[in-house]
This record gives C-alpha cells, structure tokens and sequence, in this order.
C-alpha cells in the first residue's frame, strides 16, 4: 500500500465503527504490513511528521487493527507494533490538552484533551493477549487510534472552535487557519 490508500474526510467510512478480528491469518498478516507500509510511504512525503499510528480504518478496512510506531523519536525505525482489538480497560490521571493531527485529516490540528495515563487490553500479532499501561504520548496516540476504530475522528473532541485548528507551515511550524476560509459552525470545510 501508499500513501494514498489512506483515506481522509469527509469520506463517511471514517465514521464507521470497526469489526473485531476473530482470527490471525496470513490475509492479516499481510495486511499489517500493507499498513506499516502505508503509513511510511505518507512519513515519506512529510518532511516535519512522523507516522505515529495508523488504524485499518485509514486505509478503509473495518477491522479493530491499529499499528503504533516502536520508537517516536527515531523516524529513522520504521518498526510498529501491532494491536489487534484494542480496548481501553481503565482512564487514569488527568485530562491534558496537547495537539494532534491525523493522516485521514489532511493538513489540519487541534487541541485534543486525553487522559494522561490508560491500561490497554489487546491481541499481539501472535494471538497472545496482552495488556500494559501506557502514559503521555503513547496514551494520547493509542486513545486517538482507538477512537478510529469506533468510527471517531480527533476533531470530534475539539470544542473551542475557531481558534483550536491549526495547520503547518512551510517551515513545520503550527499557525492558526483562517477561519473564515476553513471553518464554518465549528465544521472544517474540506476542499
């Protein structure tokens, strides 16, 4: 796959909920390598990004897998981990405010209150149950890939419209949009 097999909104699947994988086959395992490739092809193209995540859903397969990259810091560690039927079992700490954007929301962030700390439960890609704990960015990245799977979009948690969207400059720097140009009754108006 690449990068442009994600998909972005306003495509409607993107408000679907996702299936549960019932078996670990050699369809999902290629699949899972289809995505990692995916979302490395769309890091390639973004001089100031890295993928940090991506759910099935992003390259329109309704199935609860989700990939998180190993290593946040390291663009240059294409490794990810896989999370097949991830669920959160328990919010802890605070909710922080932090920015986020998305590869299905193109050129677009926002402030986004997550819960600082969260246990997951989940299937690895050999079928073993796991669960850990995870906290600051890999909590923010796992609830924001979570909530793809139930048909949840980022910007559906941003509630301070207009000045909580932002986008990149040419320099990878954050600035405000225009309102009036990509903002309308707190709906972001795709081109």
């Amino acid at each position: 796959m690449k990068k442009e097999d994600i998909i972005t909104l306003p495509n409607p699947h993107l408000r679907e909920k996702s299936a549960k994988v019932v078996e670990i086959n050699d369809d999902i395992l290629k699949f899972v390598k289809d995505m990692t490739d995916a979302a490395l092809d769309w890091e390639a193209s973004r001089p100031h990004e890295i993928s940090a995540a991506l759910a099935a859903i992003q390259v329109d397969r309704l199935q609860r897998i989700v990939i998180v990259r190993s290593d946040f810091d390291n663009k240059e560690s294409n490794e990810f981990t896989t999370l097949i039927n991830p669920e959160i079992v328990k919010y802890e700490g605070k909710l922080v405010e932090d920015y986020e954007g998305c590869l299905s929301v193109s050129n677009v962030y926002g402030h986004v209150p997550r819960y600082s700390k969260i246990r997951v439960r989940a299937t690895n890609i050999e079928g073993q149950e796991v669960r850990f704990k995870a906290d600051g960015f890999l909590a923010r990245v796992i609830q924001h890939e979570i909530d793809h799977t139930n048909g949840i979009v980022f910007i559906d948690h941003i509630k301070d419209a207009p000045k909580a969207f932002y986008t990149l400059d040419d320099k990878g720097e954050l600035e405000p949009l225009d309102y009036d140009t990509h903002i309308k009754d707190n709906r972001i108006l795709w081109d």
